[in-house]
């Protein structure tokens, strides 16, 4: 039996088990969908995540980031923010005597990353290729999977993404809803080397991002309605091109600098909160247990951030030979509660909020509203002391 079988073996679930086996658990980590092996030659992929130092700090205990950062990561040491350009917000890792503010690194490589340093641990077993047919919650999960194997855990994680099979298999309800906008990412190419600020200008069709990354590579994310979303990315190439110069501020194109469109996506933007991350011998992490608009980027530090608490309370119960029983003795899931979920839970409804808040503030065009934003920006580029402490609740140092 083992002592935690883990659905879903990515960014998140890959993480947990890193920690699960380092504090000595018997774990296993069923993932269908192992990602492509990294090479160097390989353009960017579409998806990115804004890696937190706090989250960093996080994946070097537990021997990930080496492996990481051995592919490619871009740090970044500024941070733009403005509606109008004359009221703009600008911080610095510098002003908070950091060397960076965080890390754009593609999800793929974090996952692979954490993959690679499962390696060396004989007490996970990692299921590739196979997908989870049934769920049967007793005393202990016992898990079917495609090729006839059942698989049995004194614990079942769900950390198997905003559709979680655990979720569904444990009665946990939801709440939520799908945002009125989807967003669209497109990877570029600058001309010429950029410097390693991200910015993001709100508009009243949605916020426009900026994101470097390696080799004069970028992220851009557009905000917008699905059918004029559906209308931009059906133009041919040269019109794209346009419609991006059109749309995008000049900041993109600073000192004559041009760029050439390598690939696009649309996304569907959704929050989704569980109402229990805790119920019977399961436990959800990660997009399995809330989704969040990812205007400041903070869905994949609010995984970590629920990794950190979820291995806090299970070191407190590392397997030994007389400590068969104590993950299902009741006080493991009573600490799961006290420790996880109710902490957890709190933290992340309030960065739901905080970002629907800020989403609503900045894009609309609301006379009083633009007034009031733009003159909120202003005092905070100049209030130096809560322009730094808001930067480190940013990047997890609060």
């Amino acid at each position: 039996m083992f002592d935690f079988c883990i659905n879903g073996g990515g960014m998140v679930g890959a993480t947990l088990a890193l920690g699960l086996a380092q504090q000595q658990f018997k774990v296993a980590v069923i993932e269908p969908y192992l990602p492509a092996p990294f090479k160097p030659e390989d353009g960017p992929d579409l998806r990115v995540s804004a890696i937190s130092e706090a989250s960093v700090t996080l994946l070097k205990a537990l021997g990930a980031w080496e492996h990481i950062a051995a592919m490619r990561v871009k740090p970044y040491t500024g941070l733009s923010v403005w509606d109008d350009p004359s009221h703009r917000t600008d911080f610095t890792a510098h002003s908070i005597d950091m060397p960076q503010l965080g890390y754009f690194v593609e999800n793929r490589l974090l996952q692979l990353g954490c993959h690679k340093a499962l390696t060396q641990f004989d007490n996970v077993e990692i299921i590739s290729g196979q997908k989870v047919e049934d769920i049967r919650l007793t005393n202990t999960a016992n898990v079917n999977i495609s090729n006839g194997r059942t698989l049995e855990a004194k614990w079942l994680v769900g950390a198997d993404g905003a559709n979680s099979q655990v979720r569904k298999a444990a009665g946990i309800g939801t709440t939520g809803w799908q945002y009125a906008q989807q967003a669209m990412g497109i990877t570029i190419k600058m001309e010429n080397a950029v410097e390693p600020i991200t910015w993001q200008q709100f508009t009243s069709s949605g916020p426009k991002a900026f994101l470097p990354m390696f080799d004069n590579y970028a992220s851009l994310v557009w905000y917008d309605t699905p059918d004029e979303l559906k209308r931009i990315k059906s133009l041919k190439p040269s019109q794209f091109e346009s419609e991006i110069l059109k749309t995008f501020p000049e900041e993109l194109t600073k000192g004559k600098n041009s760029f050439s469109v390598i690939d696009k996506a649309i996304f569907p933007l959704t929050r989704s909160h569980a109402n229990h991350y805790v119920k019977d011998c399961c436990v959800l992490i990660g997009d399995a247990a809330h989704t969040i608009n990812p205007l400041a980027g903070q869905g994949v530090n609010l995984g970590f951030k629920d990794v950190e608490a979820f291995l806090s309370v299970s070191s407190n119960f590392k397997t030994n030979s007389t400590a068969n029983d104590l993950l299902t003795d009741g006080a493991f899931s009573q600490m799961l509660f006290s420790n996880y979920e109710r902490p957890r839970k709190r933290d992340n409804l309030m960065m739901m909020t905080a970002m629907d808040g800020f989403y609503t503030l900045f894009s609309n065009d609301v006379a009083p509203i633009k007034w009031i934003r733009n003159q909120l920006l202003s005092v905070a580029q100049r209030i130096e002391p809560a322009k730094q402490e808001v930067l480190k609740y940013a990047i997890g140092l609060r």
